[in-house]
């Protein structure tokens, strides 16, 4: 156990304390209008980044962006050289950074690009690119790899899939994270009737987080059936891609059931500040949700988001 990571997990049990939690995101819910809501979440720590003169969507990026933070000070405070399951966790913001900077360059808006900091890999290179092809160079000598193709689709599936591989390889504790997730992921590609196209890179990754029978998966029913355990239980009872959000709920759920098994161990590691992620994570899942209620004018919503979180 290092000293470093001993730092680092003191740290990461302060901010899972500053969590926004059940009640306060039930009230933000059922606070009735958006400004109500932001109102009362800028006197939370999400005030980082969100500002009660946002829109949904801009405030919704900031609440996502206030985790990126807390990882970025808790990589901060871990090891030298120590910070890969924490980069690794936060690549989902480079995922999106990227997939942005793509949808910008085919002349669409797109949301602001997430401060990465320390925990970016590819994404300087990435964003100084202005075509499609070199955004695949860029990823190609980074570790992402080459994506296998220059289409925005094409490289958002081989990154999500690749993502989902390295997470099952390398973080502590994150397995059944990854393995959900990319199942979750196969269901959408297949409802899509678009995993006949995926790239060899995207099916190698997908392959070697959900089995090879993956790839044949012709439904949600299917990818459910071949599934390892974890995303098998995930997708118990889904036969069809409108049931979907129910296991997606689980599944950020579970990030913060299995977090606090990880973040309330004796020891402080790596898997420790792992655990106090996932938990971090499905916080501003939450306060996201409470958000959206909100601004729909919460009411008979505020049931549906007591079901969800």
């Amino acid at each position: 156990m290092s000293a470093g990571w001993v730092a680092a997990g003191v740290r990461a049990r302060g901010l899972a304390l500053r969590r926004l939690g059940s009640d306060s995101a039930r009230a933000i819910a059922a606070s009735g209008s958006l400004e109500s809501a932001l109102e009362a979440l800028v006197r939370t720590p999400y005030g980082h980044d969100v500002s009660d003169a946002m829109d949904l969507a801009s405030a919704e990026h900031g609440v996502f962006a206030t985790l990126l933070w807390h990882m970025r000070i808790l990589a901060g405070w871990g090891p030298p050289l120590g910070s890969v399951p924490l980069r690794l966790l936060a690549a989902g913001f480079e995922i999106s950074n990227v997939t942005g900077h793509l949808a910008r360059l085919a002349g669409r808006e797109a949301a602001e690009p997430y401060a990465l900091g320390s925990l970016a890999t590819a994404w300087p290179a990435v964003s100084r690119a202005s075509t499609p092809a070199g955004v695949r160079s860029a990823l190609s000598a980074s570790s992402w790899g080459d994506p296998g193709g220059e289409e925005e689709s094409t490289i958002r599936l081989s990154m999500l899939f690749g993502w989902a591989r390295r997470v099952l390889d390398v973080v502590p504790g994150a397995g059944d994270w990854a393995v959900s997730g990319g199942a979750l992921l196969m269901c959408r590609v297949v409802a899509a009737g678009a995993a006949s196209s995926l790239s060899s890179v995207a099916r190698r990754d997908a392959s070697h987080v959900l089995g090879p029978h993956s790839l044949e998966a012709s439904s949600a029913a299917d990818v459910a059936r071949h599934a390892p355990g974890a995303a098998a239980r995930l997708l118990e009872g889904v036969e069809e891609v409108d049931g979907l959000w129910r296991a997606e709920s689980r599944w950020w759920s579970g990030l913060e059931a299995v977090g606090a098994g990880l973040g309330a161990r004796s020891a402080l590691d790596a898997s420790s500040c792992v655990g106090v992620v996932g938990m971090l994570a499905f916080d501003a899942w939450r306060a996201r949700a409470a958000l959206q209620v909100a601004a729909r004018g919460g009411g008979e919503l505020v049931e549906m988001f007591d079901a969800l979180a």
